[in-house]
């Protein structure tokens, strides 16, 4: 007999936006030679994994919608993203992306999506996807409207301000 998803226990996750959380924000960032780890980023995946929560990635991609760069390469980056942080033993079990934007100036992306933050689409497509435990799992972002979806998708959020992420995470993580 095959298991779906919701057969399996469900176990917290924590929801990281990327841009300014994981890496420093420079504005559109698409290639992989321009991104610089927060520091304690990838400490701070492998401290989620090893307490055997999911990792995943919620990340507004409006550069898309802009023409600044393409889909294939937001992949790339998050391949290699993947990449980099299983040198450590770390991973992130989904990245989520939003390409739209209304005020894009690829016709294709110029729309409004319900999974562009604050909207919370991109982490309810997640809790549909994976067996979370919403009331253990939480979010860490940089803006107000990182916040705002985790809200309105039943999740804690916590706005972090940029320095260290293993020190900011390690006190919104249980103790063994």
């Amino acid at each position: 007999m095959n298991s779906s998803p919701e057969d399996k226990a469900s176990r917290p996750a924590v929801f990281f936006d990327r841009d300014g959380v994981l890496n420093k924000d420079i504005g559109y960032l698409f290639e992989a030679g321009k991104l610089v780890w927060i520091d304690g980023a990838r400490e701070a995946v492998k401290a989620v994994n090893d307490l055997g929560y999911f990792a995943f990635v919620v990340t507004n991609q409006s550069g898309v919608a802009r023409g600044l760069y393409e889909e294939a390469h937001v992949r790339a980056l998050h391949d290699w993203m993947a990449d980099e942080l299983a040198k450590i033993g770390a991973r992130i079990d989904a990245f989520e992306y939003c390409p739209y934007h209304p005020e894009g100036t690829v016709k294709r992306y110029r729309q409004a999506s319900d999974r562009r933050k604050p909207s919370p689409g991109m982490i309810t497509d997640l809790l549909q996807r994976f067996p979370v435990d919403t009331g253990r799992s939480f979010l860490i972002g940089d803006q107000p409207t990182d916040l705002e979806a985790a809200r309105a998708a039943g999740l804690k959020g916590y706005l972090f301000s940029g320095h260290n992420l293993e020190l900011f995470l390690k006190p919104l993580l249980p103790t063994g």
